[in-house]
């Protein structure tokens, strides 16, 4: 699906850099109005305005920011302040984007095409290859002798796909637009309108009687996690703190650094990675 355009962020490229002759008053209202219709993806996907230097070099070589990279920068630095000082200062000074932009071949692939396409190509050489498929798909299947068929990833598909016109993929605020209105004729009509979300299981913030929730909070808190040498167990806590007065948005996104944490804590108590 994202070869036809299809989370937020690639709408958010559209309309910010595929304007077709749209004023900005325009621009800005639809901006407004993906966000109000996408709030799942608001903390995940979604790209606030917000300037972040480390993306320079970004900018000095496609002349833009993809949007899903920017959203991914803000995670980050959101998330910094709960990883120790000794983490921080080890690898604080290194260029990330270049060394990763070192393996890809900007003047051959992306230079000359749409922006929407230069960030699906980006998002399909990164989170596609080295997260959606290796965590989430043929990793993970493979991994238990399941031979998983992924049609869209046909190389037809999406060579076919590849050479549509940015309006094929994004029409409007409407994403995989040929795709629904080919598929128009046999699903209803609530699925045809449905907004593209991602595919997220239920953050276990939601609820802080729940099993898994407790043991986070066990976890987290506990004397052990101390010795977990990657991250700062005070902030940690006093995130754990404020959870109660969280509203949902803020809760799903708090989710994923919580579980990470404590799948780093998992891993280091079971193979002593330090």
């Amino acid at each position: 699906m994202r070869f036809f355009g299809g989370y937020v962020h690639f709408r958010q490229d559209k309309l910010l850099y595929n304007q077709e002759d749209e004023d900005p008053e325009t621009i800005k209202l639809l901006l407004a109005e993906l966000k109000q219709k996408n709030q799942v993806s608001v903390g995940l996907l979604f790209a606030e305005e917000e300037s972040i230097p480390d993306l320079n070099t970004i900018e000095k070589l496609l002349d833009f920011i993809p949007a899903w990279m920017q959203a991914a920068a803000q995670r980050h630095l959101d998330s910094l302040r709960f990883y120790s000082q000794e983490l921080i200062d080890q690898f604080h000074r290194r260029d990330v984007y270049r060394q990763f932009f070192n393996h890809i071949d900007v003047k051959g692939q992306l230079k000359g095409r749409e922006p929407v396409n230069q960030s699906l190509y980006l998002w399909s050489k990164t989170n596609l290859a080295n997260y959606l498929l290796r965590m989430l798909g043929d990793g993970v299947e493979m991994a238990h002798s399941i031979e998983g068929r992924l049609p869209f990833l046909d190389h037809k598909v999406v060579e076919l796909v590849r050479n549509m016109p940015i309006s094929l993929k994004i029409n409007g605020l409407t994403e995989k637009y040929v795709l629904r209105e080919a598929a128009k004729p046999f699903i209803t009509d609530t699925v045809y309108k449905r907004q593209k979300h991602p595919f997220i299981a239920p953050p276990s913030t939601f609820n802080l009687k729940e099993p898994l929730q407790q043991l986070i909070q066990d976890t987290l808190r506990s004397s052990a996690m101390s010795h977990l040498p990657f991250y700062n167990q005070c902030a940690i806590v006093q995130l754990l703190d404020k959870l109660p007065a969280m509203n949902d948005t803020q809760r799903a996104t708090t989710d994923f650094l919580l579980l990470r944490v404590l799948s780093a804590y998992f891993l280091q108590e079971k193979f002593a990675l330090t």
